[in-house]
């Protein structure tokens, strides 16, 4: 087995090269920074979009298997719509394109559950829950699991799978997890107590998990997988394990939530807030009965976390 693994140099990219050097896998890497690899790997660019199909197909030969986790995140606060469809959907299905003709292995291609659903949506998703996407990031994604998808079945190939995450925390996160993580790391009491809508949220390493067991397990892929913790937790208990970690007291307040949501309103904060009240469960049991296994202890985890950067930086006042 030798892996292409794309993106490597990202956040959860690193984690699956990682993972996959303690499973002994062969790898090839590709990157838009591959010289920040180690320089005995194998460290190649990663094209761009619009490269030549000679580029996909040199970048992909001599590969048995795929681990696609190359794209544009939806931390990028100034990207259009073109531009996440062209680095997440476009790139996509041109690699797809040349894996399906000369990879003889499995594409594991990681998705995001915005491509189901929207930040500010209550809902509990699985790999049968019809895709509604909201926002242009989320689009992106969908088309990207659509487009792999066909470049696989055109050559009468069924082994490829998007792998849908939930918000991912681990050591340099960002987006929505940072945030909360910033604001935990104060004196201040916290109105946090209103927010008990329940998120599923995924460890690093467990990610990185998933991959792998994908890519060595031997039953048939699925089309699709989602993956999370094996429970879900409100945003008051990430804030409150934060809080922990940062060796502070909780100080939640228990603000009834018509007044918060009237002040998030007033200071145009209105999708932040939606987005933190919303229940959002991503339900891991086929990625389970497959003999993945799911991490117990994520509050504990993120108080970890805050450990971890209250050792190596100075903490906000």
């Amino acid at each position: 087995m030798k892996v292409l693994v794309t993106g490597a140099t990202g956040f959860i990219g690193r984690q699956v090269v990682h993972r996959l050097r303690e499973a002994g896998v062969e790898l090839r890497l590709a990157s838009r920074h591959p010289e920040s690899l180690d320089p005995g790997s194998e460290a190649v660019p990663m094209p761009s979009f619009d490269a030549p199909a000679a580029a996909f197909r040199a970048l992909t030969r001599h590969v048995t298997d795929v681990v696609h986790c190359a794209g544009l995140n939806n931390d990028q606060g100034n990207a259009s719509e073109a531009d996440f469809l062209a680095a997440n959907a476009e790139l996509s299905a041109r690699l797809a394109q040349a894996c399906a003709e000369q990879a003889s292995g499995r594409f594991i291609h990681l998705s995001s559950i915005r491509a189901v659903i929207g930040a500010r949506v209550s809902a509990t998703i699985d790999e049968d829950t019809i895709p509604d996407p909201q926002c242009a990031y989320g689009r992106s994604k969908r088309e990207a699991e659509i487009r792999v998808r066909d470049a696989y079945v055109s050559h009468g190939r069924s082994d490829a799978a998007a792998l849908r995450l939930p918000p991912v925390y681990g050591p340099g996160m960002k987006g929505n997890l940072a945030t909360l993580m910033r604001l935990a790391d104060t004196a201040l009491p916290l109105p946090t107590g209103a927010l008990r809508g329940n998120r599923s949220l995924l460890s690093l390493p467990s990610a990185a998990g998933a991959v792998w067991h994908l890519l060595s397990h031997s039953q048939p892929l699925r089309p699709i997988y989602g993956a999370s913790d094996m429970a879900p937790v409100s945003v008051a208990a990430i804030v409150g394990a934060f809080r922990r970690g940062f060796g502070r007291p909780a100080r939640l307040m228990a603000v009834p939530a018509g007044p918060m949501r009237a002040a998030a309103v007033m200071l145009g904060k209105r999708v932040f807030w939606d987005s933190m009240t919303a229940t959002q469960i991503c339900d891991p049991s086929l990625l389970a009965s497959e003999g993945w296994l799911p991490e117990t202890g994520t509050l504990e985890q993120l108080a970890a976390i805050a450990r971890l950067g209250n050792a190596q930086s100075p903490a906000l006042r």
